[in-house]
């Protein structure tokens, strides 16, 4: 939103600093994104007076003017070409040494062998119209000498406000200047139209579904689409070019003049934040306007020239045969204010948000009127709009209002009142506000504040649909005392009760563990490319490189290796904790999310040192399963690392049921020659709850400590040996762990003799040899009896 500084001005009746209002917008109520000058480019140009026009002795186009610069000094001759200039006039006066816009810088110099000192301007010279035949005659006071954009009142700024959605009241002046009086102890008062005489209109005519104003029936067919829905009559207008006044307003916030009716209703929109639109009562079939919802394929040519085709969904503005306007988005070029029209018809409506964003979605069409609607106007204060908007009309177009407006509403509102307790003000904000300073900030920006039964009945202004609740109440107090007010140290707080859901806490457990394992973590958009059959593909892409969800995790994080390979890093340790997707398999065709957890490794294994000669290794694929197995004890425990198969180099992450949850093996990328191989896994993340670690005291009893050498049949693993032996010995084998493998002489082909370490313990008694000798038979026994393993002889 663009906000002109002398708008602001004009509406608080004091002058203000453009960066002292950014600063107090930004710290109370809408960011500011920048602060643009206006016009300052005229700074060198002055008001000058012509005292003598005459003949150029040499050149018959051209008159040399003697022009009173002002300060006290002597009056200078200036050469000029154009027919208009005139003794005793005011015209802008560049003197030598101006820059004008486009930077050039005005010399002494000799035209036909007469020496101009400086130029007299036109408007196109000066930035500020297209007209280059005359020079720019000024109707002012002011006196020679003075600067040009001080005369004229141009000099400005533009404060750009990025305005959120919930607050449509900063979308106008008057909501930024309440805010910014609000600030400075400064009411806010509507200036003064030039020109204009006091109108003595009656109230508007107050109806529910339909009426007439003026001999032009008016009916609301759509109450739900246009729930208010005023119009009135204005005869005998005089359609021309605005009055430089209001061009310059609506100037000063990027908008075009077109003439004084459109311009009217353009400044009210930018004033008050209400759309109007205007209509040429002569092109109104009937005449009749017809609040209706559109019928399926009717079509309509809005003001860009384009044929637009409606739906039922659509709340056309019609005449008694068809659609003139699609309601507050845009209207048709049939109905519009031309330089014939004489009676004007003009719209002041509130129209359902919703629809208007649908429509305007649905069109492809946006406007400043549709930017409004759908954020939500103030219904209630309508007729004060549409007041303001007949008196500036009937001052700069002339005109005569003959009948009362009419005003369609079916369910009148009343503003809402919302019952604030001081007390929890100061519980929610943490510090003590007394009652008489709450009221004091609420009453700064509109709100009607009145004690009851020891709380505060707050009325809420129509422009405010976003204050709803108490706490919204809470919060504008907050923000109008100014957030840098409170204290920033952390006070003493009950803590919550209700523990962090599941997959959060996993999330959390995750994180931890791959971080302390020195890998980043990385935020990867989850769009892109198609990665399979079943990829969700995204109904309004943003581009054909990110066309669908992702299945998958890797690929993200692959490319972001890639972007740290082009930009020189080779030793890079990537992970993410993020949501995949795929297509549904039920009925209602949703897609399945889950969470996932994925890794990529490239580059040397750990940090080099200076004090090492060589040079460090790479990460290998023993270091991939490494930290694979990492992320499952946390990410998915109880599973059990397998070897992939299919010819796959990797392994498989598989739980219980047989279900593969994760893999991981070296990935595929567009390397660079320098770099090192790249690995990466990926495995589904469980909420389950770990199990909690019990204490266990140390044992009393010695242990007894074996070591047993086995001979493996091909296809047997030392975890299916493991689990036989625990199952058969039972609890008082304390500890198993293999270190080390043979293959070779006095080993079958095929075959190998893995070893391993045996703990054995009972923790209420000393154990014999006999009882271990004992417990490994039985267990020898088993495992040739199950799985074909031997115990090696020699």
């Amino acid at each position: 939103m663009i906000i002109s500084r002398r708008w602001l001005e004009a509406l608080l009746d004091l002058p203000l600093d453009a960066r002292d209002v950014a600063d107090r917008l930004t710290l109370h109520a809408a960011a500011v994104d920048t602060v643009v000058p206006l016009h300052q480019d005229l700074a060198d140009v002055l008001i000058g007076r012509v005292l003598e026009v005459r003949k150029h002795p040499d050149a018959d186009r051209l008159s040399l003017c003697l022009v009173d610069r002002g300060g006290g000094a002597a009056p200078v001759e200036v050469v000029c070409g154009a027919p208009n200039v005139q003794a005793g006039k005011t015209y802008p006066y560049a003197p030598v040494g101006a820059v004008l816009p486009g930077g050039l810088k005005l010399e002494r110099k000799k035209i036909r062998g007469v020496e101009s000192n400086g130029m007299l301007c036109s408007a196109k010279e000066l930035g500020l119209g297209a007209d280059h035949a005359g020079i720019l005659e000024l109707d002012t006071t002011a006196a020679p000498g003075t600067r040009f954009i001080d005369a004229m009142g141009i000099a400005d700024h533009q404060i750009v406000i990025d305005v959120p959605a919930n607050r449509p009241d900063l979308l106008c002046h008057k909501g930024v200047a309440r805010e910014v009086g609000a600030s400075l102890g400064a009411p806010v008062k509507l200036p003064p139209i030039p020109g204009a005489t006091p109108l003595s209109v009656s109230p508007p005519v107050r109806q529910s579904a339909r009426g007439v104003v003026d001999g032009v029936e008016v009916r609301l067919e759509d109450p739900e689409g246009a729930p208010r829905y005023m119009i009135a009559v204005i005869r005998g207008v005089r359609v021309e070019k605005s009055p430089a006044w209001l061009a310059q307003r609506l100037a000063a916030v990027g908008q075009r003049p077109i003439n004084n009716v459109v311009d009217a209703t353009n400044y009210i929109l930018f004033e008050l934040n209400q759309p109007l639109h205007g209509f040429d009562l002569a092109q109104l079939r009937g005449p009749a306007v017809v609040v209706r919802r559109a019928r399926p394929g009717e079509q309509i040519v809005t003001l860009d020239g384009v044929t637009r085709t409606l739906t039922a969904d659509m709340t056309a503005i019609c005449d008694a045969e068809h659609p003139t306007i699609v309601a507050g988005v845009m209207g048709s070029a049939e109905s519009e204010v031309s330089a014939t029209t004489k009676d004007l018809v003009l719209e002041c409506a509130y129209f359902q948000p919703t629809r208007i964003r649908r429509t305007r979605r649905a069109l492809e069409l946006s406007s400043e009127s549709s930017y409004r609607f759908e954020r939500g106007i103030d219904m209630l204060g309508m007729p004060d709009a549409l007041r303001r908007a007949i008196e500036l009309i009937v001052a700069v177009a002339g005109g005569e209002v003959r009948a009362p407006a009419l005003d369609l509403w079916p369910e009148p509102q009343q503003e809402r009142t919302i019952f604030l307790r001081p007390e929890r003000v100061s519980r929610l904000l943490g510090v003590t506000l007394e009652r008489p300073e709450t009221e004091r900030l609420l009453t700064s920006v509109g709100f009607f504040v009145a004690p009851k039964d020891g709380r505060l009945a707050v009325q809420v202004p129509g422009w405010r649909p976003d204050v709803t609740r108490e706490v919204d109440l809470v919060e504008e107090v907050a923000r109008l005392k100014g957030y840098d007010a409170f204290p920033d140290e952390l006070r003493a707080y009950r803590p919550g009760t209700v523990p962090d859901a599941p997959e959060e806490r996993a999330r959390a457990r995750v994180r931890e563990q791959l971080a302390r394992a020195g890998l980043l973590e990385a935020r990867t958009v989850p769009l892109g490319p198609p990665d399979g059959p079943d990829a969700v593909p995204i109904l309004n892409p943003l581009s054909a490189e990110e066309s669908y969800l992702r299945r998958r995790l890797e690929p993200g994080l692959v490319r972001r290796i890639e972007y740290n390979w082009a930009n020189r890093n080779r030793d890079i340790r990537l992970f993410e904790v993020g949501t995949v997707f795929r297509k549904g398999t039920g009925s209602t065709g949703a897609p399945e999310e889950w969470t996932a957890v994925a890794g990529v490794l490239t580059g040397a294994r750990r940090p080099p040192h200076w004090s090492e000669g060589a040079k460090v290794p790479d990460m290998d694929i023993w270091d991939l399963k490494y930290h694979f197995e990492l992320a499952l004890r946390v990410a998915a425990p109880g599973c059990t690392v397998e070897p992939a198969t299919g010819g796959e180099v990797g392994w498989v992450a598989v739980q219980r049921g047989g279900e593969v949850v994760g893999r991981a093996g070296p990935l595929e990328a567009d390397a660079p020659v320098w770099a090192g191989p790249l690995f990466g896994f990926e495995v589904r993340l469980s909420a389950a709850e770990r199990t909690l670690v019990a204490y266990r005291p140390l044992p009393l009893q010695p242990p007894v400590e074996r070591d047993l050498a086995l001979v493996l049949p091909p296809g047997v693993t030392a975890a299916q040996v493991a689990d036989v032996l625990r199952q058969t010995v039972g609890p008082l084998l304390e500890r198993l762990e293999v270190f080390d493998e043979y293959r070779g002489p006095g080993i079958p082909a095929g075959q190998r003799s893995v070893a391993w370490h045996c703990t054995f313990r009972d923790p209420e008694r000393t154990l014999r040899e006999r009882d271990v000798d004992a417990l490994l038979a039985r267990g020898l026994e088993a495992l040739e009896g199950e799985l074909g393993v031997r115990r090696r002889e020699s």
